[in-house]
This record gives structure tokens, sequence and C-alpha cells, in this order.
């Protein structure tokens, strides 16, 4: 029996997930713990495959017995026990949807609240004709004609016929019939048996005159009466004649349906899932609500729907404004400027308006300033979710929990410094500290230094990654952890290691260059970079400052184009020269390296084929007849037929997320019993696949093939990561080293173009410097090499830096600076320099 926890700490005795080697380590509650360590030491299976997957295990077993029908099949983990663990929530790097509907504002549940806000207080408009659609009840326009000034003249009409051809004699009987003695015909009053004929051929406006009365005290029950009436005779309008005694009468129009005064047009009543893209009710129908289409069938070149350009609504939802802005139009401000706006968007309302909108305009300012609190102040709401880096949806996603007010929750964050400024880092962590304060224990992976310093208590695992890795290497405060000699994390933290190239930094030849001139995208103003050739060149600036609109949507499409490579259409530019110098372009970024469970990077990175290969050439293989695709697990011969090669088996459950079981049939192996038979030096093509790529290039050391592509993953730094590994369980940084090792191993032309976004990403400081040993390697070789960072260490090793900014979005899009990283650091301008200057 084990006793509950009275001491505030949450502890984990016996953790053997992964490589975790039967770890026992205590984590406070109520505090922000870093776990540090080199990559692959096993810093996400202590804090995500131990402590969150207990605290998810334990929330599935609070629920019914019809949730929990399936519990036995999921895996506990290998832990003796752990006691003292609250509620938990991960905040992870993956993006939770890959929905192309989903926003940022879906995700922060902002546009919910501005659904209801246009829905409540929006003026429609009619799509036809622009004129203003007013709906009102019949209390309400009672009582705006009664709010007018005392001893106003009014008359009140009932608009039988507005803008139409005929004589309308019927009209006029009909009239008459109620009981009424006066119509308003063309702009003229006439007695009834007065009104002369009327010409056919011509528009007519017929307005039956109801009353004549003049607004004092006393006439309320009266002018309520003929009012009434007056909307009853005309289907819900009437009409009103204002004389203020001002010599300027004014007629006012009121309908108390959504139809439009000039041109008749019906519309339904608003709701708020009139402006949902996600319903038929509000979603475009030529785009269904995703704002972009496929041009000519080609789902790879997406482009604006043209009919909602871009809006995603249909014509009638963006027709209602709010002070003469769309929802539309409001989700695509930056977020400073869409703060602004529902900070003031009351002011001109009415009181009921005002009552309405205030608790609406207080939730998405506090969750708008959330965001920015979190350093993605230069993203829109309108941004799709698909677009947003790993650390840019943790950090919208840590924003929608600040906002969320649950307290005593165990929050499990992976790096959400990454992708951010060092710049923007006190505010993050601004955020960090507040949930924390607010009663809630947070937990995070971390490589950061600040992160790692501001944090109350560090726990270092390591030494080393894979099986040399999943041991409490040191532990306590970022002071105690420096200070011991055993930390690799500490001796980085001490200063005792540094990062950096122990070499005299290139000088760029003017003659030897690329040129982008007149860039302009986005928040770009128009600017002119110098790229020089056969260096290692960083790109720097705060998030938002114009980096990814400069190098991924401008100059690399431009260069692709330049030869004649396929690539998206360059951001606008006036001019691109040097190209000629460059005869391969290389673009290594963090997008996935598959999407399906059985890509892993074995396939990726191309070692798969001669592996296979090995195989095949067994004298086992070929006494059976075994070719080189019966060890492929996507082929139907050699995989396991229940799970087809995945190595599990999917439950769906309904209301929860889908459970992943091991295959009953092959135990996960994912191949057939009968090519499990077939052994290389005593192991199964499963089992190679099982060995991390460290193992596996010390297996295969007398492959040449094999083993040379294994070495190029290692130099990167990949060496824990298993072959088998599925490749939707990597990081975005894992993924990005993959394919730079792949291209290591192939032949250098001595004149590539490498382009790399972040590529310091999920990486130790340990890792950097390997990191950065590599990419020189590639320079060495007079290639050139560009990388868009905010790492101040990588930037300060880099021969020539492009610094944009001063800020993100509309502060940005200027180049700050460019030059070596000591000109960088002398700017005072410049948010880089800053950083540059304390290395």
């Amino acid at each position: 029996m084990i006793s509950p926890s009275t001491d505030n700490l949450i502890r984990i005795r016996g953790a053997r997930v992964h490589n975790l080697r039967n770890l026992d380590v205590d984590i406070p509650r109520d505090a922000i713990t870093v776990i540090s360590g080199v990559s692959g030491s096993g810093k996400s299976s202590l804090a995500f495959d131990t402590l969150f997957a207990e605290g998810q295990r334990q929330y599935i077993d609070s629920l019914s017995t019809y949730a929990r029908q399936y519990l036995d099949a999921i895996p506990r983990p290998d832990v003796d026990w752990i006691d003292g663990l609250a509620p938990t929530l991960s905040i992870d790097q993956k993006s939770g949807s890959h929905s192309a509907r989903s926003t940022v504002a879906t995700i922060t549940e902002i546009y919910d609240y501005l659904r209801l806000l246009y829905a409540r207080v929006g003026v429609p408009h009619c799509v036809a004709c622009g004129s203003t659609i007013s709906t009102q009840t019949p209390d309400r326009i009672v009582a705006t004609l009664a709010a007018l000034p005392d001893r106003t003249k009014l008359t009140l009409m009932s608009p039988m016929v507005r803008g139409r051809k005929g004589a309308h004699a019927d009209v006029l009987e009909q009239i008459a019939g109620h009981g009424l003695v006066r119509a308003r015909v063309d702009g003229e009053m006439y007695l009834l048996e007065d009104v002369p004929p009327l010409a056919v051929r011509k528009n007519h406006t017929i307005e039956a005159i109801v009353d004549r009365l003049i607004i004092k005290d006393g006439v309320d029950a009266r002018l309520d009466e003929s009012t009434r009436l007056a909307l009853r005779l005309a289907g819900g309008m009437c009409s009103a004649l204002i004389d203020r005694g001002d010599g300027k009468p004014e007629t006012k129009l009121f309908s108390t349906s959504m139809t439009c005064l000039e041109c008749g047009e019906s519309f339904e009543e608003l709701e708020p899932r009139t402006f949902s893209f996600n319903s038929p009710y509000g979603a475009c129908p030529t785009c269904q609500g995703l704002g972009t289409v496929a041009v000519r069938g080609d789902k790879s070149h997406m482009v604006n729907c043209s009919t909602c350009e871009g809006g995603r609504l249909k014509a009638e939802s963006l027709a209602v404004t709010i002070h003469d802005v769309s929802i539309d139009a409001l989700c695509r401000m930056p977020l400073p400027d869409a703060q602004s706006w529902m900070e003031n968007v009351a002011e001109p309302l009415d009181a009921l308006q005002q009552k309405v909108a205030a608790p609406i305009q207080s939730e998405v300012v506090r969750r708008i300033d959330f965001l920015r609190r979190v350093g993605v102040e230069y993203l829109t709401l309108d941004r799709s979710a698909e677009t947003l880096s790993g650390g840019e949806m943790q950090r919208v996603r840590l924003a929608t929990s600040i906002g969320s007010g649950l307290v005593g929750v165990c929050y499990v964050l992976d790096e959400p410094s990454i992708g951010l400024h060092p710049a923007d880092h006190h505010r993050l962590l601004a955020a960090i500290k507040e949930l924390q304060t607010a009663g809630n224990t947070i937990v995070i992976v971390e490589h950061d230094e600040d992160t790692i310093q501001a944090a109350d208590h560090v726990i270092d695992i390591g030494p080393g990654a894979g099986r040399h890795g999943g041991q409490l290497v040191s532990q306590g405060t970022a002071a105690e952890v420096a200070d011991d000699e055993a930390s690799p994390t500490g001796a980085y933290l001490s200063g005792r290691s540094k990062i950096g190239l122990d070499r005299p930094r290139r000088t760029p030849r003017k003659s030897h260059q690329l040129t982008l001139s007149g860039a302009t995208l986005n928040n770009l103003q128009n600017v002119t970079a110098k790229i020089p050739l056969g260096c290692l060149v960083g790109v720097s600036g705060v998030s938002g400052s114009g980096k990814s609109s400069l190098i991924v949507d401008t100059l690399y499409p431009a260069l692709a184009e330049k030869l004649e490579l396929v690539a998206d259409q360059p951001g606008p530019h006036k001019r691109l020269t040097g190209a000629q110098h460059i005869d391969k372009l290389v673009p290594i970024d963090q997008t996935p390296i598959g999407r399906t469970t059985r890509s892993c990077p074995a396939t990726y990175a191309g070692v798969m084929d001669p592996i296979r290969q090995v195989y095949a050439s067994t004298r086992e293989a070929k006494t059976l007849g075994f070719a080189a695709n019966r060890f492929s697990f996507n082929s139907p011969a050699g995989r396991c037929d229940v799970c087809k090669g995945n190595g599990f088996e999917r439950i769906e459950m309904n209301f929860l997320s889908d459970l992943l079981i091991e295959c009953s049939r092959c135990g996960g192996k994912r191949f057939n019993r009968q090519t499990l038979q077939v052994r290389f030096k005593g192991a199964t093509i499963a089992d190679v696949l099982g060995m991390t790529i460290d193992a596996a290039q010390e297996f295969f050391e007398n492959v040449p093939k094999v083993h040379h592509l294994l070495t190029s993953l290692v130099d990167v730094g990949l060496g824990y990561v298993t072959l088998g590994q599925s490749s939707t369980t990597l990081s975005g940084g894992e993924a990005q080293r993959i394919k730079l090792a792949t291209e290591l191993a192939r032949p250098a032309t001595g004149k590539t173009f490498y382009v790399l976004d972040e590529p310091t990403t999920g990486l130790h400081f340990a890792d950097v410097q390997r990191l950065l040993v590599v990419l020189d390697r590639l320079v060495e070789a007079g290639n050139t090499v560009l990388v868009i960072e905010h790492q101040s260490d990588l930037l300060a090793a880099c021969d020539w830096l492009l610094d944009l900014g001063p800020g993100g979005g509309s502060q940005g899009g200027h180049l700050i600076a460019e030059g070596p990283p000591e000109t960088i650091a002398a700017c005072p301008e410049s948010a880089t320099g800053k950083f540059l200057r304390l290395q």
C-alpha cells in the first residue's frame, strides 16, 4: 500500500519507459520544474511517456464503466509507482489538428465569442445593393419613435408598394378597406379619392397613412397602437415621416424582418452559425469554408477562393459589420490591432447592445492579451493551424490554458521556447509563471538557458543519449546543476563548455553572392538582401519580423525558378542575381518526413533498401526464395496480415481518442512469421528496425553502403532514434536532422545552396555544437548554408548575418543590419545584437 504524499511532491519510483533506467525522482508540486539533458537522454520518456501517460490513465480510470471497457488494453507506463500526481494536461508541439478549417481563433475559442458578438449586435447589409438591413421588434420601434424630442410631428405610414410599376388601383382599394383615408404616393400626401391616375409604365411608391401625431406626454398608447397597425398592414414594415421643426423632415424605414428596404431581398435571421465556416449555414458555397480552392484540381498549389476572397463565409455573412468591420476583416487584423478594436467596440453602441457586447468584449480582449503575452502577437486570428510551427502551436495552446483558469493541474510542456527570439522569452516565462502562481504544477522539457535559469527546480537526465542516457545525472536549482561537474547541461550553464567553431571567420566575396532586390511580401518593406556564397549565413530577427517571408516565401522559390525547379510562386520582388553560381538547391525544413505510421527514418534516409538487400542475400532467404521486397512492411508478402505492417491495431473510442494497441498477431514486429525466420548475424529484420541508429551503425560496420548512411544520421545527433520509429512521433527538429543527414550522405557538388529553418530546434547545447560542426563541413566543401535561427550561439558562429526587424508584424519587415556577427552586435536597433553582445 502506497501512502499518500504529504511532502508536496510528485514521487516517481522505478521508471523504466524506453531508455529510463529504473529512475527514481521527485518533482515539487506548485512549482516550475525543467527537465534537461541531451537529445535522446530520456526527457520526454519521463515527462510525457511516464508522468503524463499515468495521469491520462488515471483520468480514464475515473470514467464510467462504458468508457473503461477498453482499459485493460491501455498500456500502463513501465513504472513501479507514482505518488502525489495531480490531473495532467499536455501542451506539446503536435499540431493537435490537421484540419484546414482550424485557425488561431478557433483553437483559442475566440471565434466562438466573435460569432456570438456579430450575431447579436452586427449590422447586416444587402449583398445586392449594400443597403443596411435593420430588424427590430415592435417594442423597439415604438421605443425609438417615443424617444424623439417633444413636439416632433410624426406621420406613421405603412409601405404598401415600393418602386413597382403599375396603376395599383387595387392597393388603394385595400387601404380604404382598412378604414384609412390618406396615402402618400410618390412622396406626395393625398386623400384617397384625390389620388391621380398612376402611369402604368412608371415605378411608384405608395404608403398608407395610419396616423399623424405629435410626440408629447400621454401619446404613448396611441403611438404603440398605430405603429403596430402600420407594421401589420405592410407585413412587418413601417415608415415614419419625422418633422422636428427645423425645415428638414426625414423619412425612416423600420422592419421586423431581415428584408432589404431598398430592393426587397430577404435574409435569414442572424445566428452564431451564420458566421461558422464549418456549417453550411455560414460557409462559402464555393470553397465550403476553406477559403482556398485548388488550381485546376491540383491540391499542391492552392489559391484564395474567388467567391469569398479567402473569407471562408458566404456573402450574406461577410456583409454583416460592426462599425464597418466584418468578422473576416477583424480576424485578418494583427493581434494588437484586433485587441484595440475590441477594447473600443462597445462605445458607439446603444445601451442594450453595450450590455450584450460587454461580457463578450472582456473575454475576447483577455484571450488576445494572453496570446500576445506568450510571444505570438505577430499572428492573426485567421492564421491557419496548418501553417503554425510546433512552437507557435504550443504557445497558442498555452495561452488557451492560461485563459481557462484551471488550478491544481500538472501541465507538461515540450520546449515552449522553440521558434521564439530571446528578446521575447521574458514574456513567455511570465505567462508560465502566472500559470504556476494560480496553483498549478509546471513540468517543462527544455534546452533553453533562460527557461532553465528561471525554473524552481531542474532535473538533468543523461549523461548521454539512448542506451547511454536514462539516468538522473543532477537535480536542484539551476545554480546547483551548473556547479555539478557530472552534468553536461551544467557544463554549459557554468561556462565550462561553450558552443562555437575554432576557426577564423570566412570573408565574403562581392563577386560571389546572391542579391535579392525589392522584396515586399507580407510585411517586408522593399528589402534588398545580399547573401555571400560559400559561407555560413544566418537570418535573424524577432518572431514575425519577416524572416520566413524573405527566405522561405521569396528567396527560395525565386532561386528555384532560376534553376528551373518546381516550387511555389515567389513573393513579389524586383530581381534576383547571382544564381549562376549555384547548381543545386536543397531545402531542409521541419515538415514531417512522412504522414503514415509506416514511414520511419530507415525508409526516408534510404537505408532500408540496402538493408533489405542484405537480408535477401542470406542463405535462408535464398533457400526460401525470398526477394528483397519480402523484407518490406509495405509488401503484402512479408508484412503481418492483421496489422498490415503497422505493428498495432486501432480501436475507435468514439468520444475519446482512438487507441493504438500492439498487434495481437505479430506483437508489434510488423512482419509475418515466415519473414521473421530469416536472420542476419542472429537478428531478424524486425530486430534491426528496433535498434537505435547508434547500435545499427555498429551492427552493419562491415556493410559499407548501410554504414555510410547510418554514420550521417549519427553525425547529426540522431544516434538515439530507432530505425523503425514512426515518423509521426518525430519532432520537427528530428525530422529536419534526418533530412540533413540524408543530404550529407549524398555527393556534394560544391555549389549547393542549403536552406535550414531553425535547425537547433530540440537540441541540447552539446547537440548544437555537433550540428555546427556538420554545417561547417558542408561550407568547407564550397557549399552555402543559410539558416533561419534564433539561437545566439549558432548566430555568433556564422560568417554573415541578415537581421530583420525591429519588431514583428507591422513593426518589422526592415533589414536592420547585415554583416559579420560583430556588426549586428554593434547595432543599437537590433534585438538580436543585444544577445550577441553577451556571447
